[in-house]
């Protein structure tokens, strides 16, 4: 039922239509009156009717000045204005200010019963409109990320001015305006050496997290990685603190209920009130992010929660150093899991984390060793010949030599990256199968309504990110959009050559609801059904 408040300075007019108005019969609810403009603002403030009809001409406060408060703090409210007045000026200030309908008194009963019915079915479609438009906009941003990735990879490397922020962001749909922004990296999906493989525990905490982050305007997600997304943090200076605590929270708790043995991470920047100093803020995220790798048992990364964890340790006496940060283990993982971008944060990170221990050569040079081993044996079992990874290196003639600490980093990079280089080339090479089989399995079964990423996904053995994120860079095209534009090409052909009422053609293509078919229809193919069957649409 929709809500229905009336303001007029008249009792009796106002009494007669509160009590003789066959309100529910009409679709609506009567919420509340009152007897001038004045009176009537901050009654309809709380109860926040969806149709006002006012009198034009009250005392205090009439009804033109009341529409136009009312109407620029709920723009979607309906205003319907009773005039005793055949005035010109005043209709058409009314039309000026968005008033759905002008009527003159006297009105009788059935022709406000014939408005309130226009109206409510005018806000009826209107309200299917948005729903079917976010529900549009839900899927594309669920899986359409590879445009919002580049449009925040160019914010964060700073090519971009604070207006062609603003313009993009536009083009995206994404609303950028805010006191106080923060960015944080999060776990996407659990990170392991089969993080490219479907199971039912990642694709629930992936498909929860991405429906909580879209329904809240201070989250703007972006994905990052086949393991993390990104999130971009909207808010005031007084709040901030209290958006962070439910970004994490939202977090753990996923984990905690779908996952509970699963490794999760959270990295969260220092807030900053400029959107042009975004580049900074992600240049410290990402480093937090690195020591997931570096403090493996530590969650939530942020400046405060590492800044304890690098120790002294001095040239002569190693004892005190922290065995884990310097295990084959912690590189390999590092191997199996992060993407060639992050290397560069990682090994400053690291190299950091182990500072004074790097007064000591031999230290230096065991974990040159050390990190050469790790890195052969893990190319060795992607099925790569060792001597095809050491050909790809050039640092290999700094073991032995005395060492800076930059020439350390770059050695630790170079040997990192090509291993990563190796893997995604044999990754790539394994799994372009599965992406045939994926696509196969799409045009067999697009008329399904039950068809979505994760179905496809574990038909074909494959996380959801990953099938989407390679489904996007070999295709061309994202998995909603490849699929819509399957059935809207099934959907154009059984226009033109068959019968079928519009609402047959929607199940046949695998659309439940007929109305949102018609509605992706118009929005993809640039004309209704009825016009593109008449033949007003493209070929």
């Amino acid at each position: 039922m929709l809500r229905v408040f009336l303001a007029e300075d008249e009792t009796i007019i106002r009494e007669t239509l509160r009590d003789t108005m066959p309100w529910a019969q009409c679709g609506y609810t009567f919420v509340g009156e009152a007897g001038d403009g004045e009176m009537a603002l901050p009654l309809i403030q709380q109860t926040k009717p969806d149709v006002l009809i006012t009198d034009i001409r009250m005392p205090f406060m009439d009804g033109l000045a009341l529409s136009k408060l009312v109407l620029q703090e709920f723009p979607q409210m309906k205003v319907i204005i009773l005039s005793g007045y055949d005035d010109f000026e005043y209709a058409q200030t009314a039309i000026g200010l968005g008033v759905e309908r002008y009527l003159l008194k006297p009105i009788t009963k059935s022709t406000l019963m014939t408005v309130l019915q226009e109206v409510r079915e005018k806000i009826q479609g209107e309200r299917a409109q948005q729903n079917y438009l976010a529900q549009f906009r839900q899927e594309a941003q669920d899986y359409e990320q590879y445009a919002r990735r580049r449009f925040l990879e160019r914010i964060v490397a700073g090519q971009l001015s604070v207006q062609e922020i603003y313009e993009q962001a536009e083009k995206l749909d994404l609303d950028l305006r805010a006191q106080v922004y923060d960015l944080a990296l999060v776990s996407a999906v659990p990170e392991s050496s089969t993080a490219e493989t479907y199971s039912e525990q990642g694709a629930r905490i992936r498909d929860e997290m991405v429906s909580h982050f879209l329904k809240h305007p201070e989250y703007i997600l972006f994905r990052w990685s086949l393991t993390s997304y990104a999130v971009l943090l909207l808010g005031r200076q007084e709040n901030m603190e209290a958006i962070i605590s439910r970004c994490i929270h939202k977090v753990r708790q996923l984990y905690l209920t779908f996952g509970p043995e699963l490794n999760w991470y959270v990295a969260v920047g220092t807030p900053t009130r400029r959107l042009s100093a975004l580049p900074g803020c992600f240049e410290e995220v990402s480093r937090l992010w690195a020591y997931r790798h570096i403090l493996p048992e530590q969650h939530i990364l942020s400046a405060e929660t590492v800044k304890t964890f690098t120790g002294t340790v001095s040239d002569h006496d190693l004892s005190g150093l922290d065995m884990n940060k310097v295990s084959p283990a912690m590189l390999t993982g590092v191997l199996q899991n992060a993407s060639a971008q992050e290397i560069p944060s990682f090994v400053d990170e690291y190299i950091h984390s182990l500072e004074d221990a790097l007064e000591s050569g031999p230290f230096c040079q065991y974990l040159m060793l050390s990190a050469r081993f790790a890195a052969t044996q893990f190319v060795e079992g992607l099925g790569v010949e060792q001597k095809e990874y050491l050909s790809g290196l050039s640092c290999l003639g700094m073991v032995g030599q005395q060492i800076s600490v930059d020439d350390l980093k770059r050695y630790l990079s170079d040997i990192l990256l090509q291993a990563i280089k190796l893997r995604d080339r044999v990754t790539g090479s394994q799994y372009s199968g599965q992406l045939k089989q994926a696509v196969r399995y799409i045009d067999e079964h697009y008329r399904s309504e039950d068809i979505s990423l994760n179905r496809v996904a574990k038909e074909v053995n494959l996380s959801p990110n990953y099938l989407s994120a390679v489904f996007s860079q070999e295709m061309g095209t994202t998995f909603v959009e490849y699929l819509t534009a399957r059935r809207m090409e099934k959907a154009r052909e059984l226009l033109r050559h068959s019968d079928l009422r519009s609402g047959e053609i929607a199940a046949a293509v695998g659309y439940k609801d007929s109305h949102y078919f018609s509605f992706l229809f118009k929005k993809t193919q640039g004309c209704t059904p009825r016009d593109y069957r008449s033949g007003k649409g493209r070929k």
